[in-house]
């Protein structure tokens, strides 16, 4: 592997993986699960709380706030972010945006 220039991990991968649309679509999926699961983790600490304590304060089990925390968990459920946004005084934001549709600029060397 080549030495790259650039900071967008993206256009990094696309240059690994030859810019293949499935490929890219299911690293940004697989980034977006662990951004999910590293935010739930970093308020909750922030906050001061267990994952016990939280799990009490949105009435669930300390194993449902565990597998939220990891970043292969794939079964949210909006209400579910929404209660725990709501006891880590936030809230969700949900966005719809467009798949990548052509490949990201290779980078320069």
């Amino acid at each position: 592997m080549g030495k790259h220039n650039t900071s967008d991990g993206l256009a990094i991968l696309g240059a690994i993986t030859g810019n293949d649309p499935k490929m890219l679509t299911m690293i940004s999926e697989e980034a977006e699960k662990l951004k999910i699961a590293k935010t739930i983790f970093t308020l909750r600490n922030q906050a001061g709380l267990t994952q016990t304590k939280l799990a009490r304060r949105i009435g669930t089990s300390k194993s449902v706030i565990s597998r939220l925390e990891d970043a292969s968990y794939e079964r949210y459920s909006l209400s579910l972010l929404q209660r725990v946004a709501r006891a880590l005084n936030n809230r969700v934001e949900v966005r719809f945006v467009p798949l990548i549709s052509k490949p990201p600029p290779e980078p320069k060397t």
